[in-house]
């Protein structure tokens, strides 16, 4: 079903802090962007790496949190990856994956005509700061902000702007465009070349990526957010902040058995950020496409039990074959969905779970 997607005040758990909070502000719509049309008459899959380092002279590593320029045995550790096919008749969207490269999702965005990039940006704090217990409320979304922005929202790390994820996938777009004009790169630079046109940009991510992800579209307007196995942030509030993107934007799928399902997690931030406006909670496996329309995906597939099995599960790799098959993956039609499908498109609003616990203080 099709409909104007309404925010009503339901969802919104704002606290007095939070309305303090500053938020970057929409930016005016940008003057028509021609579509984009590859010009390449060795059409064919393009990959791509470069080091954030070589691409920028600024970037420096942040031992104290564990974020390296070159690892310990003195491979390189920021090597950023990027791919498009010039096969396939391009979407003009970009998407930027903020976790580990996972090339056989490269390879599913690239056959959906997507363009993909994987930054390497501060992101390695997770497991260092903000582990005091209890953790105040914004410890950790602010921090996520800060990895991704470059900008100063915390006080527990200084990550600067070049080592921040916006400026890293900025610079990497822009040397991209340089390196392989057949992939059509530009497009996704602003008129005068001085930032990304985030209104073609995907974010996306799994687990701590897929929670960052959604913190900065919280921050910043993009055309989307794919959430895979997230987000998390338990004892954090930002998910019920405004948000300068959309709320039918984002898109959420995690296995049942997760950690962070059957804590309450994940349903927690959908509500929190207010994807029930959009549609129930549609198990994958006993539905079709497009799947009610819903942004809420769950999957109950076989992992053998296993719950960290079931965390990674919902990314292609091999926790996302049944069982112990070795054939195709399950899910091929759901990733297709989250990546592609109509953001204004969306399902029927269903009233909050009082089963899912928000307030997980207590």
């Amino acid at each position: 079903m099709t409909r104007i997607p309404t925010i009503s005040p339901s969802h919104r758990f704002l606290t007095a802090g939070l309305l303090g909070f500053a938020l970057t502000s929409a930016a005016a719509p940008a003057a028509a962007q021609r579509p984009l049309v590859f010009d390449d008459p060795e059409q064919q899959r393009y990959q791509l790496t470069a080091r954030a380092s070589e691409i920028d002279p600024r970037a420096q590593a942040h031992p104290e949190i564990d974020f390296l320029i070159d690892a310990p045995d003195g491979s390189p550790a920021d090597v950023q990856h990027a791919s498009v096919d010039t096969r396939v008749a391009p979407r003009g969207k970009l998407v930027i994956w903020l976790m580990g490269y996972n090339s056989q999702l490269f390879e599913r965005l690239n056959s959906y005509g997507l363009h993909a990039i994987r930054p390497h940006y501060a992101n390695r704090w997770f497991s260092i700061c903000c582990q005091e217990k209890p953790v105040g409320e914004h410890c950790r979304g602010n921090l996520r902000l800060e990895a991704a922005t470059g900008e100063d929202f915390s006080d527990e790390v200084a990550i600067p702007k070049p080592d921040g994820m916006m400026e890293r996938a900025y610079r990497f777009v822009r040397w991209l465009d340089q390196e392989n004009p057949q992939g059509g790169w530009g497009h996704f630079l602003t008129a005068d070349g001085q930032g990304l046109r985030w209104e073609d940009v995907i974010m996306a991510g799994s687990s701590h990526g897929s929670t960052t992800a959604a913190r900065f579209a919280k921050h910043q307007k993009v055309g989307r957010v794919v959430m895979l196995c997230g987000p998390r942030d338990q004892y954090q509030s930002w998910q019920s902040l405004p948000s300068a993107t959309p709320e039918n934007r984002y898109f959420g799928f995690s296995h049942v058995l997760d950690g962070g399902w059957t804590a309450d997690h994940y349903c927690r931030s959908w509500e929190l950020i207010g994807l029930h406006e959009f549609g129930p909670i549609v198990n994958v496996d006993k539905a079709e496409p497009p799947y009610e329309n819903t942004r809420r995906l769950i999957t109950d597939f076989d992992v053998n039990g296993d719950a960290r099995r079931a965390h990674s599960s919902v990314v292609p790799g091999r926790s996302a074959k049944p069982g112990e098959q070795k054939g195709q993956y399950a899910h091929e039609e759901v990733w297709r969905y989250l990546f592609t499908h109509d953001v204004e498109q969306v399902g029927d609003a269903v009233p909050l779970d009082a089963s899912c616990e928000k307030d997980q203080r207590q």
